[in-house]
């Protein structure tokens, strides 16, 4: 059982100390923020005839509002199954609990990703085993992780972060060969193309988050799980339902993480503006990229064969110093700017005990102090983000 010690104050890893100074303070902020607001705007009157729809049935637990969900997500990532589950942090999880994961077994990962990954893996006694990424793309390679194979070695869980795809193929032929599943983290990829296949196909098994700012999000959370194993699919529902597949009788002990219908009736609106709203995403960085392109900024690197959906423009500041400089003028002036993520997950708090140290993953590291992400989302407007870039430009402009 984790025993939690309130007695102790918070302590900020070495990465986010220098932040911490801007959280304190009160900003005005004009561009960057309530875009969940303004997207509700644009499809108001459906969402409420979704939701109107939902109510008078009763039926407010798995049925067949959330079965069609299902249906047309499971279609839209080219895969045969897709399963509403609670939360993304919970779809991680039920898809490794899938795979008989447990103590004693080591599964693969990033360590430049949200908690939630890790926790997925620690979740089902399994330990996380965390790998740097690469300097580009700041994504998983089949060669980083074949170095840290041992006949522990169970998964592999490759992060598709900030939307741009892992390179996939490398990794599943490593993970035939060592006989290991692939699970999909895919939380920032809705509709995002590897080599012509959507993300939630590429792997054995891939989880997906529909917190709300997601690039489909729901009103609350929510998540899903997609593969085309039918095994798999049953095993997740057994699960995802207190371990039973007839009421009443439970073979295992399973969780109560299903998605409800009204946030299933909320992401059949959205899924059928996904693509025009990532394509918005797409403009915006396509701005971002010719504005910024004489910075000192490292802007976001796409390889050829990805359609990358920008959850996130992350963009790498060339030190830590000059990040909080960067970051405390935009905020002065409006600008809704953050970095995702600051902190390396095997140094935070909850994996310490595993003796990690910034030099373990210099890459990683070295992004975590000067990773910057610029205002990013489907309902921003040409003239916000061109205001955005233009204070960028300023802050240079004067050095």
């Amino acid at each position: 059982m984790t025993k939690i010690d309130i007695s102790k104050p918070v302590e900020f890893p070495a990465s986010m100390v220098s932040l911490a100074s801007l959280a304190s303070k009160d900003y005005k902020i004009e561009v960057g923020e309530g875009h969940l607001e303004r997207q509700y705007e644009e499809i108001a009157d459906e969402v409420k005839e979704a939701i109107e729809s939902v109510l008078p049935m009763g039926k407010y637990t798995l049925g067949p509002v959330l079965e069609k969900f299902e249906g047309e997500f499971a279609a839209y990532c080219d895969s045969k199954y897709c399963i509403g589950i609670s939360s993304g942090t919970a779809a991680l999880h039920l898809a490794l609990a899938a795979q008989d994961i447990g103590p004693g077994d080591e599964v693969i990962t990033v360590s430049n990703t949200y908690i939630a990954t890790a926790l997925g893996i620690s979740y089902t006694g399994a330990k996380p085993v965390f790998i740097d990424v690469d300097p580009k793309t700041f994504n998983m390679t089949a060669d980083l992780v074949a170095e840290k194979i041992t006949p522990r070695t169970k998964g592999i869980l490759p992060v598709h972060i900030y939307g741009h795809p892992v390179d996939m193929d490398p990794i599943m032929e490593l993970a035939e060969k060592h006989g290991l599943f692939v699970l999909e983290d895919a939380a920032h990829a809705h509709g995002a193309t590897y080599k012509g296949r959507k993300t939630g196909s590429l792997g054995h098994i891939a989880a997906f988050s529909f917190y709300p700012g997601k690039n489909l999000g729901a009103y609350g959370d929510g998540g899903a799980i997609t593969t085309s194993d039918p095994e798999l699919d049953e095993k997740v529902r057994i699960l995802r339902y207190v371990g039973q597949r007839r009421k009443f009788v439970h073979e295992v002990i399973g969780f109560q993480e299903r998605l409800d219908p009204l946030q299933a009736a909320v992401l059949s609106v959205k899924l059928k503006r996904l693509d025009e709203w990532n394509s918005r995403r797409r403009r915006w960085a396509a701005i971002y990229d010719e504005m910024l392109a004489e910075t000192p900024l490292q802007l976001p690197y796409v390889e050829d064969d990805v359609y990358h959906v920008y959850y996130s423009y992350a963009t790498i500041v060339p030190s830590e110093e000059e990040r909080v400089e960067l970051i405390s003028y935009l905020l002065e002036r409006g600008i809704g700017i953050f970095a995702m993520y600051p902190a390396l997950v095997p140094l935070q708090g909850a994996y310490q005990d595993m003796g990690y140290s910034e030099e373990d993953f210099p890459v990683s590291a070295s992004y975590a102090r000067r990773v910057m992400n610029l205002p990013m989302f489907e309902t921003l407007r040409e003239d916000e983000v061109r205001r955005a870039a233009e204070t960028i430009l300023a802050f240079y402009d004067r050095m």
